[in-house]
């Protein structure tokens, strides 16, 4: 039996409606085929497939990012006193 094609590229609009909730379907599709630009007539199944797939796992696998303001806030001290850490550092032998 051959892999259907179509019922993939549904059940992967599925996963990553479930895995990123906040993200529309259309954010979803424009950003996977932005390589493709308005030439994605022709595509095949098997392309769009590949290409969402490809999307889905660029999407795992990224780092999520915090909208905390209060980790910002520290790193911005954390760099604001790096004269002191450096210093303590070298005090200590640790550099």
């Amino acid at each position: 039996m051959s892999k259907n094609y179509y019922n993939q590229i549904i059940h992967i609009l599925q996963e990553l409606h479930k895995g990123f909730p906040t993200y529309n379907m259309g954010r979803h599709l424009s950003t996977a085929l932005d390589e493709y630009g308005c030439n994605i007539w022709g595509m095949t199944d098997k392309e769009m497939e590949y290409v969402l797939y490809k999307y889905k796992s660029q999407l795992e696998m990224d780092v999520p990012h915090t909208d905390d303001d209060n980790e910002l806030d520290r790193i911005i001290k954390d760099g604001m006193d790096l004269d002191n850490i450096l210093k303590e550092e070298e005090e200590d032998g640790n550099y």
